[in-house]
């Protein structure tokens, strides 16, 4: 499985309407991209998260499902949007072992 992490800073203009929004570009994600296992915006619940309040939490089939899904309409959209609401994020992407 190829995991995502996007950990995000938001600023304070991230309202209601925006976590709103955010909700429904995953649910697109989850129906139009091929080799999504699971896509998620979720809040950080970490003690030690250093300002990163929350993260999109995605897993991918393999690392092509991945690539597919940077470049998708939805993904795009869903970036631009949130681009303005974002003041610090951090990016991991690498496979991970699944358990059989």
């Amino acid at each position: 499985m190829f995991l995502h992490v996007v950990m995000l800073q938001l600023s304070g203009a991230a309202d209601a309407r925006f976590h709103e929004r955010v909700q429904g570009y995953c649910a697109r994600i989850m129906a139009e991209c091929d080799g999504v296992a699971a896509y998620a915006f979720r809040p950080n619940e970490a003690s030690r998260s250093d300002g990163l309040s929350h993260a999109v939490v995605a897993g991918f089939a393999d690392a092509a499902a991945h690539d597919r899904y940077q470049v998708s309409p939805a993904h795009q959209e869903m970036k631009a949007y949130m681009a303005d609401f974002i003041t610090r994020l951090v990016v991991f992407d690498g496979e991970i072992p699944t358990i059989p």
